[in-house]
């Protein structure tokens, strides 16, 4: 496994974590145990930055709960990321953050359902937010308090992060962004506002929520309640095409010699910002083939095809 210094925190972290929202039933039910061995077998194979949020989960707090459980006895060689800002949003029962209290409360919340005394980066979840003032004195409290370590904001908008980043004074330390070979969006000046302020950067759904895996096309049926918006006839149809058509070009220039989610893993933690990929597993067999992934990055001839697509 490939490690890598964090942006301004110092920390050094594997190039590939585990994203956990995968292991709180969102996808499909999954047993305790597995969600256990998803977790430890991370760990197992190098991996020692764990993403979660207090919404991830069915119920909400889910994946925490689990993630919590599953670090027992290892809580001191990973570190956790979480966010709040969401609890309750997917079943119409928001919880306001409109004070310094509440996002204090979401914070200690957070460390409970985990089992830790410290959660390493907290995260603002409200992507489009416009005045991230009372999270940034929420997390300012909680960082005087000693309950977390750093603080940032997950959004794929850049002027959000611009406004987050001077909002805080620079204190920004963390960002989570999606992107992937499916989604380069991010490549149009946001990574290379974090390298130039030592943002450290995650990346979610590096494999384009499973699309890298090859085996979806126009006839499948997601049943899962993250992706059915991509079924025939729901509102998320028209992007899934789009995404195959990307993936059909994609693998006109991908190397041959390996697969394609091998492939997006590489590609993302090649980029000069230096981002950790944070992808989800459902299995223990997808955790190793992630991990596998992360022990070399692509060569400079097959990052440039990739790129001129």
């Amino acid at each position: 496994m490939l490690y890598r210094e964090f942006g301004k925190t110092g920390w050094k972290v594997s190039a590939i974590g585990l994203g956990t929202w995968n292991i709180g039933n969102q996808w499909g039910e999954m047993e305790d145990s597995t969600a256990h061995d998803i977790v430890r077998t991370a760990f197992d194979c190098g991996m020692n930055l764990f993403d979660v949020a207090e919404s991830y989960g069915i119920p909400n707090g889910l994946s925490e709960i689990r993630l919590g459980r599953a670090l027992k006895g290892i809580r001191d060689q990973v570190h956790i990321v979480s966010k709040v800002g969401n609890w309750g949003k997917r079943t119409g029962q928001g919880v306001p953050k409109t004070t310094v209290d509440m996002i204090r409360g979401c914070g200690h919340a957070c460390l409970g359902r985990l089992r830790t005394d410290w959660i390493d980066v907290l995260l603002c979840h409200e992507g489009d937010i416009q005045d991230p003032s009372v999270y940034i004195a929420g997390f300012e409290a909680l960082q005087m308090e000693g309950f977390i370590r750093e603080y940032g904001i997950s959004t794929n908008d850049l002027q959000i992060l611009k406004n987050f980043h001077a909002t805080s004074d620079g204190k920004c330390a963390v960002v989570e962004v999606d992107y992937s070979l499916i989604n380069r969006s991010a490549e149009e000046g946001f990574l290379s506002f974090c390298q130039e302020n030592q943002i450290g950067v995650l990346v979610r759904g590096p494999v384009a929520m499973g699309i890298l895996a090859d085996k979806y096309d126009t006839d499948t049926v997601f049943t899962d309640v993250v992706r059915n918006k991509w079924n025939q006839g729901e509102s998320g149809r028209t992007e899934y095409e789009e995404k195959l058509a990307r993936l059909d070009r994609v693998k006109t220039v991908a190397s041959p010699d390996r697969d394609l989610v091998t492939t997006g893993l590489r590609y993302v933690i090649s980029h000069f910002a230096e981002p950790v990929a944070i992808p989800g597993a459902t299995s223990v067999s997808q955790v190793r083939m992630n991990a596998e992934a992360g022990v070399s990055m692509l060569c400079d001839d097959e990052l440039t095809r990739l790129r001129a697509l």
